[in-house]
Order: C-alpha cells, then sequence, then structure tokens
C-alpha cells in the first residue's frame, strides 16, 4: 500500500497538472499539443485520467489513461525490470603457496562450475607465517589458475599482495540470470570453496612452469 501511494505522489493527474499546454498520448489517440483545459475536456469525455508522465519536455506529455490502470502498469513493469537483474556473487577459492596438484584440481573444478553458473570468483593465497616468503609461487599458482580458467572467464585483476593474502579476482565470460539460492546450498559451496588445504613437504624440485610470464620473474632457476 505504501509503495502504491508512493508512485501516486510522484505523478501529477488531472487538476493538479498546472502549465498553459500538453502533448497529449494514449491508446488509439493521435499525438497533439492540446491547452490544458481542452486535455481535461477529453480525458472527461473518454471517462479516463490526465496523468502527468514527462514533466520536463516541452511541453510536459500528458497520458489519457485510467490512473488505478497506470499505477498497476508502472507496479508490473518494476517488478519485470527487477526479475532480468543478475545477480552476481562473489565465490572465494582459497590456495596455500605449496598447493599439491589434487587439492588445486579439486579446486579449479569448482571455480569452472561456479563462472559457468554467471559467479565471479576471488582467488586467493593466503600465507602463513614464514610461507610469505613463497609469495612469488602464490603469484605463479595464481597466474596458472587464470589461465586454467580462461575458457570460463577473463581475469578482472591480476594478484595483489595485501598484508598476508595475494587475491586475483575473475570475472564470467557470460553473465546468466538465476534464481536465488538457499541458505543450505550457498553454505554447502562455502564448504567446499574453503576446504583446508592438505601439508606437504617442501619440495626440492620445482616443477616446469608453462603458465604465462611474469615479468622479472626467472622460473628456470
Amino acid at each position: 500500500m505504501k509503495k502504491d501511494n508512493k508512485l501516486k505522489v510522484t505523478y501529477r493527474v488531472n487538476g493538479q497538472i498546472r502549465v498553459p499546454e500538453v502533448r497529449i498520448v494514449g491508446d488509439n489517440i493521435e499525438s497533439q499539443v492540446l491547452s490544458i483545459g481542452r486535455a481535461r475536456a477529453m480525458a472527461d469525455e473518454m471517462g479516463v485520467d490526465l496523468v502527468e508522465i514527462s514533466p520536463n519536455a516541452e511541453p510536459p506529455v500528458c497520458r489519457l489513461i485510467e490512473f488505478s490502470k497506470f499505477i498497476y502498469m508502472q507496479k508490473k513493469h518494476a517488478k519485470e525490470v527487477k526479475a532480468k537483474q543478475v545477480k552476481v556473487e562473489v565465490k572465494e577459492i582459497r590456495f596455500g603457496p605449496q598447493t599439491d596438484d589434487h587439492d588445486y584440481d579439486f579446486k579449479l573444478k569448482h571455480a569452472k562450475g561456479f563462472l559457468s553458473d554467471g559467479d565471479k570468483v576471488k582467488a586467493y593465497v593466503f600465507f602463513k607465517g614464514r610461507s610469505i616468503l613463497f609469495k612469488e609461487q602464490g603469484e605463479v599458482l595464481l597466474l596458472r589458475f587464470a589461465q586454467d580458467l580462461e575458457e570460463y572467464g577473463k581475469v578482472e585483476s591480476m594478484p595483489t599482495l595485501e598484508g598476508k593474502r595475494m587475491t586475483m579476482f575473475i570475472a564470467p565470460k557470460k553473465v546468466i540470470a538465476k534464481p536465488m539460492k538457499t541458505a543450505e546450498e550457498l553454505e554447502s559451496e562455502k564448504i567446499v570453496a574453503e576446504a583446508p588445504v592438505k601439508k606437504q613437504p617442501q619440495q626440492k624440485a620445482k616443477k616446469e612452469y608453462t603458465g604465462p610470464k611474469v615479468e622479472g620473474e626467472d622460473f628456470d632457476d
């Protein structure tokens, strides 16, 4: 009811319209400029209201229509617009600087699913304690992640180190409208995305890196 009152206040109707002349429009009505008196008389003859829809036009534009019907149409249009709006959610994927292949593939699979659903992915490497010494490995990991997801999304921001986190955002290539997810579904996805990284002994031999080259870094050392 409050929304209806707000809409009614937004539009001037009949005697509230105080300008010398207006342009009238409506169903099966030829658009024309009339004096305000003639426009009101025409509305009375048709048994409808004179509703000002474009007050800033020169002259202002008024529609010949029943005001209650006009309000209903405005509410219906607003609902349709809201239904078509796309809600993009941000899903977090957490890595450690020395994530093993199994854990990496597991999270890559879910990131592909998130991007396919139209969600944005926030991938980050968390450096705990002295692991900050491996920040270069963290950057390489995120760049590899971006390369493996290039068919599903595009990098929105390159890896950036803030405190103990190095973060990168990947946006979906296709944004699609989708129904709201239940609290249970959102909680399930959160558990998957934040699955703990398996600890493993520090590897002596580095694997050959085939991803994009980072300026200033030498992966052959």
